[in-house]
């Protein structure tokens, strides 16, 4: 069964709040990436937003190095989230069309 809970934010919270981060960059042969982890016990839901904050982040090649910064973590409303939830199931079809087809030379 699929869940169509929309929400479990709380009457108290905000819609946007600020919050520590960290991010680690690597710009390697093997890697190329970027990771965002929140301070606490942060839930990001469907249609949530994350701005982290500050000077762009540079990471020479072969490095992989680590930040601190304050993002804001802008909250979805419920229709945000609905439509989230619907385009990205219908985004996550197209991932799934492939085909099977013989290798012809030319």
């Amino acid at each position: 069964m699929t869940d169509f809970t929309l929400t479990d934010r709380t009457m108290a919270e905000p819609k946007q709040f600020d919050v520590g981060c960290t991010i680690e960059v690597s710009h390697t042969f093997d890697s190329l990436h970027a990771h965002v982890t929140l301070d606490g016990d942060v839930k990001i839901r469907p249609g949530d937003e994350v701005i982290v904050h500050g000077e762009p982040i540079k990471v020479p090649y072969g490095e992989v190095q680590t930040f601190r910064r304050i993002a804001t973590v802008k909250r979805a409303g419920w229709l945000e989230q609905l439509w989230t939830r619907v385009t990205g199931r219908a985004e996550f079809m197209e991932l799934l069309e492939f085909s099977f087809s013989e290798r012809t030379k030319l």
